[in-house]
């Protein structure tokens, strides 16, 4: 397996295809790996002992390693500048909306 702990990765396959996280741990024999904040699955507990309580917990799951790829720090950084990017153009694009309301509520007025 090409992925270490630590690594970030983004999902590539499966209900959370998009999303970032570092990887928490490898499972190499079952060829699986645990991300931080992706495939959250809800595990139900009994109370074993008499300081602990059950109840619901959410827990990441592992996913398979086919379904993530390693992603460089350039990478990370490309990723970051076309959000910005995006961001950006969303803001111009509201401030123009914006200016086409005001005109068309003053001549709506007059």
């Amino acid at each position: 397996m090409k992925v270490k702990v630590g690594d970030t990765v983004k999902i590539i396959a499966g209900a959370d295809k998009g999303k970032e996280g570092k990887v928490i741990r490898t499972l190499k024999s079952e060829r699986r790996v645990v991300v931080e904040g992706v495939n959250i699955v809800k595990k139900h507990s009994k109370p074993r002992t008499t300081n602990e309580s059950g109840g619901i917990f959410e827990i990441e799951a592992p996913i398979h390693v086919s379904n993530v790829k390693v992603i460089t720090e350039a990478e990370a950084k490309e990723i970051k500048k076309e959000a910005k990017k995006a961001e950006k153009k969303e803001k111009v694009e509201e401030k123009v909306e914006k200016k086409a309301t005001k005109k068309a509520s003053k001549k709506a007025s007059k």
